[in-house]
């Protein structure tokens, strides 16, 4: 058996299935035109940044992203994804109260002006937590949870792990500076990729703008849900170790970008970098959609099988995100053993596409069969084998 590469047209907007099928069986190359463009070059004043595309799971731009940094504020998105956890497994409710310590009163930074001994209603402390980055709710939410803000730390350290946060370790649930308190800009970003994809009903929490408690009206920190960019979170944060950060994300034309900056000289270069940033995204970057699971790519052929072919495919939709002009010279190669031996189940995995374009660092993705296909009886396999002493491998 030998391994069969085929590249396949990857057309714009239809499937590109019917150009494959010329291709496979007649063991022709049939490609797009190569182009040699490539997305412009960017860099950034911050410290540690990473622009990911979550729609395809596509990195766009990092710089220093598994550098140690102090995440001030933006570790609250670890707390708000613990409350959430807690919320969705029926721990909590947003109408559960929560008693205010003295410890959380007494709490200094941005605050949400709890009052001592006062029960807090938890929709509340979350919009205190998120909007007003409020120091105190999180020591009353931390509180709430784990008895104490240091068990809390100790439980989110585990769940960071089985997170697979690498490079992370919280000390308290606030983000207050502490030399064993870190994270890096990679670890921030799937964090907040699980919070997005896992909470989508709490997740709007980090849209709304302002938030009065105490008499005291703030407004979100956030400065990109003021410029209308379609930026819908998530969370600001400072600190004299680690500069100015910001942790946000949006959805625009069907594509959700992530963005983590850190180490900014201040709030206007946090506001203005950031709003580069993810417009570059937006406008140097698309998501183009290749096959829809379940569609047929491909029939490879079977050796001693009860068909002679079986029709592969992806479990689920195929998308790639590619800076635009590289669109044109993208490839896409199905690589298989071929012919593949009977018998086979629907979904074994037969071979793999190899998607390629010039700027693009490539992305492989399996080939499942779409069908069972039974291993032929005697007189088939004795047929099959003659067939392959005359013809040979050219079934």
């Amino acid at each position: 058996m030998n391994a069969v590469v085929v590249r396949l047209c990857a057309v714009f907007g239809r499937s590109v299935a019917a150009a494959a099928g010329i291709a496979m069986m007649a063991g022709a190359t049939i490609a797009a035109g190569a182009a040699d463009a490539r997305a412009a070059t960017l860099d950034t004043i911050a410290k540690q940044a990473i622009l990911l595309d979550l729609t395809s799971n596509t990195v766009l731009f990092e710089k220093n992203a598994d550098e140690r940094m102090a995440p001030s504020s933006m570790s609250k998105i670890m707390t708000g994804y613990m409350v959430f956890e807690a919320l969705k497994s029926g721990r909590l409710s947003l109408d559960s109260t929560l008693p205010v310590s003295e410890r959380a009163w007494r709490m200094q930074g941005s605050k949400m002006f709890v009052e001592l001994h006062n029960n807090i209603k938890v929709d509340d402390l979350i919009k205190g937590m998120i909007v007003q980055s409020g120091n105190d709710a999180c020591i009353v939410l931390a509180e709430g949870l784990s008895g104490s803000e240091s068990a809390f730390a100790e439980q989110a350290n585990r769940r960071a792990r089985e997170l697979g946060l690498k490079a992370s370790n919280f000390a308290n649930s606030t983000g207050w500076p502490d030399p064993n308190h870190y994270m890096t800009a990679r670890d921030l970003a799937l964090l907040a990729e699980h919070l997005i994809k896992e909470f989508p009903e709490y997740y709007r929490y980090y849209s709304i703008r302002e938030f009065k408690y105490h008499g005291i009206n703030q407004g979100n920190r956030n400065p990109l849900l003021y410029r209308g960019m379609d930026v819908d979170g998530m969370k600001t944060g400072h600190t004299d170790a680690g500069g100015y950060g910001l942790t946000a994300s949006g959805e625009r034309e069907g594509r959700r970008l992530l963005l983590v900056v850190n180490g900014l000289p201040s709030m206007q270069a946090r506001a203005d970098e950031s709003a580069r940033l993810l417009e570059w995204g937006f406008r140097e970057f698309a998501s183009y959609t290749l096959y829809k699971g379940g569609e047929t790519i491909e029939q490879i052929p079977v050796w001693l099988g009860e068909r002679e072919t079986v029709p592969v495919t992806v479990p689920q939709n195929l998308s790639v995100t590619m800076a635009r002009t590289d669109r044109p010279g993208m490839k896409v190669s199905l690589i298989s053993n071929s012919p593949v031996a009977a018998p086979i189940k629907k979904g074994d995995t037969v071979g793999k596409l190899v998607i390629s374009a010039p700027g693009f660092p490539g992305k492989e993705v399996p080939v499942v069969a779409a069908q069972d296909v039974p291993k032929a009886g005697i007189f088939g396999r004795a047929f099959a084998a003659a067939k392959y002493l005359v013809f040979g491998n050219s079934l």
